[in-house]
């Protein structure tokens, strides 16, 4: 049997029999009320503590010994104030006579209890107020051991309006029970179960949680394997102050198991429903000896995020697609541990996307969250803002979007996240890869990486919020990206083939991803490769040019309008947002482009100044006279890049094209008068 069973039933029985001699002799000999006196001097002398008993004490001899006590109080530890530690209005025991003086059974009524008040607080140094009585009881059973009964029968046990209070000045918490009420059946030594209901209220502060609570179970005690049990067994209640409504909470098992000596606890499976969502736990057994740190598995079913966003008073973002948040269904391994709560073989579904993987989260305020997750699709623009609606910020003054600073500086964690295929936009991305880690208000994504059309992304992005104002550093690079496929995702246009190289390494400062790209400065570097531009034809615009300069038809377009290209690379400094490119070179079929010009990155369009020098390559250039062939390829021919950097305009510069002209005819004019001149 478990020792503090054996105890408790023990002292019961030495208790009782005790009790049945004395009320004997009180019965016939005083009345008494008269050792009150000496009842609360012996408590003084054990505990160190006051003991007042200031109601009536009646006593009834046969055939039950009962006594009943009013209004009693024990006060509090020193230093602990007046408030009195515990006290009641009425209690009331009763013992049947004979069967304990022939059998020694113990048969007590039912026990009552009135009015129940328990103060326990925690002062600011740690001490407790109740340490002490744990330290006497504890001295007096190693010194008088636990006495023992044949047997054992109560008839219940009845509480009714008690309070309990709780309050730590350590923490600043505090707990409040009152109108606690707790009825138990008929409990004897032959292991029966025997009903057992609750009710009370509570109040949790600085929480500001209130409520009630309600048990119903059956309770068995098992003298011989020293266990306590608990058939099935209903919690359910009302909670205040946990949603802006209040809320419902219901806690079910079919059982559940104390071993005493070993200080398991073994529990049946659990349902439990709060705030709408449905949660079943099979937990393992655990000891409560120390630190409770139970373990087992969670399965929570399907809810829906929006609505408890509803019940925080947090409205629900409005998304492209208004069913998304609406579906989340989780299957992890927990374990409690005194550091952190551990998720292991994580499975979440979230609408359509699936994650698996692990995750800690700390149970203090400076332990980091950890993850490591894997999803296999997830299609963001699902979760965007609706189209109508971003089209209407576009074109209105709407604020910028501004940096999510005071979200990003309280958050520490660690981990990472792969899915297999993201769609954002009409952009694509395979094989994902993302790593986190943050702390004090600064964030690294790295490594960043993912397929991405044909070619590859690879990135180290860092966000600062720690200082007064947000700085955004990328280190980004691309290699062998499909430019068709990459312009009609991001620019949704279909003007271009090739592939992609590019280098980007950008810091910028701001509140706001608008402030930051105004204030971006670094390097970029970008290559394209074997492809064509379609929807303009250089060679078609130069040939015009000369044909408008020398007052001649046009030569007739060939369609579909097409340039090809075998490279284009530039390099640049970026200083408030603009880059400044003194390198560009283009090589086509038929002629060279170089010169200079700048990317205004914030406005997203381009300005560059170029000179093209035709090679002297017939095969290369269709259509041409051989007129034509011998006056561009011994031209330098000015030509303009300007406009939006999704759809550029290509075009000859006609204007410094006459300035040239004019100057080689002014050179030739020179030249002819001074061989006048000289012969």
């Amino acid at each position: 049997m478990g020792r503090i069973t054996k105890i408790i039933l023990g002292l019961v029985a030495a208790l009782a029999a005790l009790f049945a001699i004395v009320a004997i002799a009180v019965f016939l000999f005083f009345d008494p009320n008269d050792f009150r006196e000496d009842i609360s001097k012996a408590v003084k002398e054990s505990t160190g503590r006051d003991l007042t008993i200031d109601g009536e004490v009646s006593l009834q001899l046969f055939p039950w010994i009962a006594v009943e006590i009013g209004h009693t109080a024990l006060g509090q530890a020193p230093g602990f104030g007046a408030e009195p530690f515990a006290e009641f209005d009425r209690a009331q025991l009763s013992v049947r006579l004979l069967p304990l003086l022939l059998r020694r059974e113990v048969t007590v009524g039912t026990a009552e209890l009135d009015a129940l008040h328990l103060s326990f607080e925690v002062n600011s140094d740690g001490l407790q107020n109740w340490s002490d009585l744990i330290a006497a009881e504890e001295s007096t059973e190693s010194e008088e051991g636990a006495p023992g009964a044949s047997s054992i029968d109560i008839s219940g046990v009845d509480i009714r309006g008690a309070s309990i209070r709780y309050v730590d000045k350590q923490t600043g918490d505090s707990y409040f029970l009152t109108d606690v009420n707790f009825s138990l059946g008929r409990i004897s030594a032959n292991g029966d179960a025997v009903p057992a209901n609750g009710s009370l209220k509570f109040d949790i502060q600085p929480l500001a949680y209130s409520g009630e609570m309600s048990v119903d179970t059956a309770v068995a005690f098992n003298q011989d394997a020293g266990t306590v049990s608990f058939g099935d067994t209903t919690l359910e209640g009302l909670i205040e102050g946990l949603a802006n409504s209040p809320t419902s909470v219901n806690f079910e098992t079919a059982g559940i198991e104390v071993q005493l000596d070993k200080q398991i606890v073994a529990m049946q499976p659990i349902e439990i429903s709060v705030l709408g969502v449905d949660v079943a736990a099979q937990l393992q057994p655990f000891s409560y000896a120390g630190a409770v740190e139970p373990a087992g598995k969670i399965q929570v079913a399907a809810f829906s995020p929006r609505s408890l966003m509803h019940l925080f008073d947090v409205e629900a973002p409005e998304t492209a697609d208004p069913v998304v948040l609406s579906r989340v269904i989780m299957d992890v391994d927990a374990k409690v541990s005194e550091s952190a709560i551990e998720l292991s073989n994580v499975n979440i579904k979230l609408d359509d996307t699936t994650f698996t993987g692990s995750l800690v989260a700390p149970r203090s305020s400076t332990g980091k969250y950890r993850f490591d997750l894997v999803g296999d699709t997830i299609d963001l623009n699902r979760y965007m803002e609706p189209a109508s609606e971003a089209a209407t910020s576009s074109t209105s003054d709407s604020a910028p979007t501004e940096l999510p600073a005071d979200l990003i500086k309280p958050l520490n964690a660690r981990g990472g996240l792969k899915i297999a295929s993201v769609v954002l936009g009409d952009l694509k991305l395979e094989q994902v890869t993302l790593g986190l880690d943050t702390e004090n208000g600064r964030m690294r994504i790295y490594p960043i990486s993912a397929d991405l059309y044909g070619g590859s992304y690879s990135g180290d992005v860092r966000l600062d919020v720690a200082g007064s104002k947000p700085v955004l550093t990328l280190d980004e690079k691309v290699q062998g990206v499909d430019l068709a496929s990459l312009a009609l995702a991001m620019f949704e246009q279909e003007n271009i083939t090739g592939s992609m190289n590019g280098n980007f390494k950008l810091t910028g400062r701001g509140n706001d991803l608008a402030e930051i790209q105004r204030s971006l400065a670094g390097s970029m570097s970008f290559e394209l490769k074997d492809g064509a531009y379609e929807g303009m034809d250089v060679w078609y615009e130069l040939r015009r040019a000369r044909a408008l300069l020398k007052k001649e038809t046009p030569p007739e377009p060939v369609l579909p309008a097409r340039t090809k290209f075998s490279s284009v690379t530039a390099t640049g400094i970026v200083t408030d947002g603009i880059m400044r490119n003194d390198d560009f070179v283009a090589d086509l079929p038929f002629m060279q482009l170089t010169g200079k010009g700048n990317v205004d990155i914030p406005q997203a369009t381009v300005n560059y100044n170029l000179r093209a020098r035709v090679y002297k390559k017939p095969e290369a250039l269709e259509g041409a006279t051989q007129e034509e062939i011998d006056e561009l390829t011994k031209t330098v021919i000015p030509l303009k890049i300007t406009g939006p950097l999704a759809s550029p305009k290509v075009s000859p510069d006609l204007e410094e094209l006459l300035r040239q002209r004019v100057e080689e005819g002014v050179e030739e004019l020179l030249k002819d008068k001074l061989k006048d001149l000289f012969n």
